[in-house]
């Protein structure tokens, strides 16, 4: 592989060996989230300093540090662990700056990741006043802080301005009754996801890496589906396939095509047309229904009639 395209998978992946969408977030940016954190930090360690000096000031010195401190620990300590933990790595500067923390493998971090952050930010941050962050941050490839290092953590930008992934084309009106009565209900969201991401960046990885990735995908689709995948057909075309008859009984589901296609016709014909909507009883033509002049659904032709199966 070679230059963007080794680049383009050298972050975290899925479990099905797709690249996720990661890309690390600037200094500037996580800079400016630290600085949004660290103000609203301190005006609430001022503000329940001050009622700790009121409601204390009867108690003697001793008692007065002892709660000084526990305050602190808890609060400009204490807090930011506690504020990434709930939010799953999105504090109030980050949420403003469009960051996030996750694991190295891009899932949502815990307790004990947020803990080992807040930790090492008691030493990188308040102690140094930022300058040891910022010189982990620059040296570290994807621009970790000693803190992310120990944790196994990585910031992350979520609001990325990306191109709206392309429409899948429709396959083949023999790929398609192929694929027309594969049962998809067992599929997980996770390997839907895995298949829109391949297909997504299929372009943009290696020959190998994507053949690779292709039959991963399409070999997991098979044991979800219960049937094996077509003699013949390449992996990345039966992905493209599965995926677009996924969209469109979703789509049919949704009222979003005309009542008169069945669910087994395949409207545009060859690959890559475009499907394109039919009116209530427009007649389908055997060559696109499958069959002889009543459809492939046994429905009287242009009368957008479809019995029960």
């Amino acid at each position: 592989m070679v230059g963007g395209e080794a680049e383009t998978v050298s972050g975290p992946v899925t479990g099905e060996a797709v690249a996720l969408e990661l890309r690390p977030a600037k200094l500037l940016s996580r800079g400016a989230a630290v600085l949004i954190d660290l103000a609203v930090t301190w005006l609430v360690f001022l503000l329940v300093m001050v009622g700790v000096l009121v409601t204390t000031a009867s108690l003697d010195e001793a008692a007065v540090a002892a709660v000084s401190v526990a305050v602190f620990l808890l609060v400009p300590v204490g807090g930011p662990i506690a504020v990434e933990t709930l939010s799953h790595g999105r504090s109030l500067g980050k949420w403003a700056c469009g960051l996030r923390v996750v694991r190295e493998d891009g899932g949502p971090i815990r307790f004990r990741h947020a803990l080992v952050r807040g930790a090492m930010a008691v030493v990188e941050i308040l102690l140094t006043v930022g300058v040891v962050a910022c010189v982990a941050s620059l040296v570290s490839e994807r621009g970790r802080r000693v803190g992310d290092v120990f944790a196994g953590t990585l910031v992350v930008r979520e609001r990325i301005p990306v191109a709206r992934a392309p429409e899948l084309a429709a396959p083949e009106p023999w790929l398609a009754q192929q694929v027309n009565g594969l049962d998809l209900s067992s599929v997980p969201d996770s390997l839907w996801l895995a298949v829109r991401q391949y297909l997504g960046r299929a372009r943009q990885l290696d020959a190998q890496v994507a053949a690779g990735m292709a039959g991963r995908l399409a070999e997991e689709l098979a044991v979800q589906t219960g049937v094996p995948v077509p003699a013949g057909v390449p992996d990345g075309s039966y992905l493209a396939a599965v995926a677009y008859e996924r969209r469109e009984r979703e789509r049919r589901k949704a009222g979003a095509l005309p009542r008169g296609v069945a669910e087994g016709e395949v409207p545009g014909g060859g690959a890559g047309a475009v499907p394109e909507a039919r009116g209530v009883g427009e007649e389908i033509s055997p060559a696109e229904g499958g069959g002889g002049g009543e459809g492939r659904s046994g429905g009287q032709a242009g009368t957008g009639f479809v019995p029960p199966v």
